[in-house]
């Protein structure tokens, strides 16, 4: 689910691409033999559905609670070493990347409004800038 806009559309559509089951707004999920059993919230209450995997599950807010790291332990972490590790020590080759950025610049400027009399007036420069 985009967090942007808010449509959940991606689950689902990945669902239908690969004619899987799904299982939207997850507030609870416990894996079984084969399976995966999926509570989520409807207008009625709540809603428990088995799916056979593989699956795709959408989560909702309440899956998770959230740790928040506190002031102390962000002070130690920043302490600790940072270990790097090549690509190629995972096995991942070092191809150069798919995409090329060819240029980079911003939106032009946006122009200033215009006032007009009236709607008649409105639709002609509407029409006459083919807006309509």
């Amino acid at each position: 689910q985009a967090i942007d806009d808010d449509c959940n559309q991606t689950g689902q559509l990945l669902a239908a691409m690969l004619d899987w089951p799904q299982g939207t707004f997850a507030s609870r999920v416990e894996l079984e033999d084969g399976a995966v059993r999926v509570q989520r919230e409807v207008d009625g209450g709540l809603e428990t559905l088995r799916l056979r995997l593989p699956a795709v599950l959408t989560a909702d807010l309440r899956l998770n609670e959230p740790r928040y790291a506190t002031l102390p332990n962000i002070m130690v972490a920043k302490k600790k070493p940072l270990e790097v590790i090549p690509a190629a020590d995972l096995g991942v080759s070092g191809a150069s990347p798919r995409l090329k950025v060819l240029q980079v610049q911003e939106p032009p400027a946006r122009a200033g409004g215009e006032k007009v009399e009236s709607v008649e007036a409105l639709v002609e420069k509407l029409r006459q800038s083919g807006r309509i």
